[in-house]
């Protein structure tokens, strides 16, 4: 199930999206498949038109984050006095480093700190959007993405429903 939502592969040329210090590559968009964006490097990216209407999946991204994120790393991954800004994160984490601390977590002791991150793998409200997450940080890190909930968004795709079925635990 989750495994399948991270294999997932698509393609659709963006022009014009900005370029920055990504740790996962350029930002463009090069495919699309079902609604979802990916970069020339396979990994999910986001597509917001010149009008600011923001794709499905950074929409959920943004979403999820407030639901799941925000609490400890602030709203809009500006961060807090608790955790670090998520949306610099996405510059300097590949989408794998990403994967690996949303499922794992990560602990940093030093003498200047302590912070712990839990892990979530096997939180689906989590994992079953890690790409969703990815995608809104990424925006955000890469000021694709003002703050705040976008105004404009894209329908909500049939891919997008048939893996949040096929990925959640039925009630």
């Amino acid at each position: 199930m989750i495994g399948g939502m991270l294999a997932i592969v698509a393609v659709t040329i963006l022009q014009g999206a900005p370029v920055s210090a990504d740790a996962s590559g350029d930002p463009a968009a090069v495919k699309e498949e079902g609604g979802k964006y990916f970069d020339k490097n396979g990994n999910p990216t986001y597509k917001i038109q010149t009008d600011g209407t923001v794709d499905w999946f950074t929409y959920s991204g943004f979403r999820r984050y407030h639901s799941d994120c925000h609490v400890c790393h602030g709203p809009d991954g500006e961060g807090s006095t608790y955790a670090p800004a998520l949306k610099d994160s996405a510059k300097t984490l590949t989408y794998d480093d990403f994967i690996g601390v949303i499922a794992s977590g990560r602990q940093v002791v030093n003498t200047a700190r302590e912070s712990v991150m839990p892990a979530f793998g096997t939180n689906p409200n989590v994992m079953c959007y890690v790409d969703d997450l990815f995608v809104y940080l990424r925006a955000r890190g890469n000021d694709a993405l003002p703050r705040g909930r976008p105004a404009k968004r894209e329908d909500k795709a049939e891919a997008a429903k048939k893996h949040e079925k096929d990925c959640l635990p039925t009630q």
